[in-house]
């Protein structure tokens, strides 16, 4: 199944031409997701060519407005569109009455039901069960409360017939080999061997979204060994103080989580309007680890590839 994530927004908190407040749209099979809705997102998506009808979860880790002045847009323009089906967003303590009262004084009448559904920012919490894929938050620490999210594919049981099974093969010889048994005749000798039909399901994947955070020394234990994380980068390790000072992480901080973490891959995002080019940001974390890729704006990283080298393709 197709599990992958789209930037939409890589910046901080003051806009740049060059760069779009946070904001990500991650695609699982035909399920689509929406991460953090910073200002101008409804026109990345736009841009994008993303299919808003297919929109049904948005998660907001902090109520900084970098990370949700989009919502507003975005929901009146689904409405404006006749949105019929309901949508749920996560987020923190207070979320939803910012948004009915703008709703109020500007008395906009959704067309579509909204369910808003609070997060804790000082645990892990299971957030949603879907049927193939859990997200789960991560608590950080912001000047605000802050949470990320663990999208986590659920790990299947079954085996995956090879093709090389006899057509005449029966309906419950073949469940029989999807779950790992010898399919017998009538005199008990084996028939059909699993291990010659089917191969092993494939490994579960994971990606984990950390926003805005002081470094944390402990997140590496709810992001272990996930297969691709991304982690804030605001400021390179010269303005450490500013960083620690604004409850922010450095390029090399992330690195580190990273490492300490053993995940698959590094991204970094949300970087300060004082860096035109970020290249700089790169070569620090590469230092501490290796497989560190820099997040870009329209561009698909794909979870779960060979970790030597990540896939991104430009729309």
């Amino acid at each position: 199944m197709q599990f992958q994530v789209t930037i939409l927004g890589t910046g901080s908190a003051t806009p740049t031409l060059q760069r779009n407040p946070t904001a990500q749209w991650i695609t699982y099979d035909h399920e689509h997701f929406l991460l953090d809705c910073g200002e101008g997102t409804q026109l990345q998506i736009l841009r994008y060519k993303l299919r808003l009808s297919k929109l049904h979860h948005i998660f907001i880790s902090h109520l900084h407005g970098d990370h949700y002045f989009g919502l507003f847009g975005l929901l009146t323009s689904m409405s404006l569109a006749q949105r019929l089906e309901p949508l749920v967003i996560y987020g923190p303590h207070g979320l939803d009455e910012i948004i009915t009262t703008h709703f109020k004084y500007s008395n906009t009448l959704l067309t579509y039901p909204l369910e808003f559904r609070t997060t804790n920012p000082t645990q892990v919490e299971r957030i949603l069960d879907h049927p193939h894929l859990t997200v789960d938050t991560v608590p950080l620490q912001h000047r605000i409360p802050c949470t990320g999210f663990i999208f986590r594919e659920k790990t299947r049981d079954r085996n995956l017939i090879r093709g090389l099974v006899p057509p005449e093969a029966h309906p419950n010889e073949l469940i029989q080999l999807k779950h790992g048994k010898d399919v017998l005749d009538e005199n008990d000798q084996v028939k059909y061997r699993f291990e010659d039909l089917t191969t092993p399901p494939p490994t579960a994947r994971s990606y984990a979204f950390c926003s805005d955070t002081i470094y944390l020394p402990e997140l590496y234990q709810y992001v272990q060994e996930v297969d691709l994380l991304y982690h804030e980068a605001t400021f390179a390790d010269s303005l450490l103080e500013r960083a620690v000072r604004t409850n922010h992480s450095t390029a090399r901080q992330a690195a580190q989580v990273a490492r300490d973490a053993q995940v698959g891959q590094l991204l970094l995002g949300h970087f300060s309007s004082r860096y035109r080019e970020v290249d700089h940001l790169l070569t620090e974390a590469r230092e501490v680890f290796a497989n560190t890729f820099l997040a870009e704006e329209g561009h698909t990283y794909a979870v779960g590839v060979n970790p030597q080298s990540i896939e991104h393709q430009p729309f």
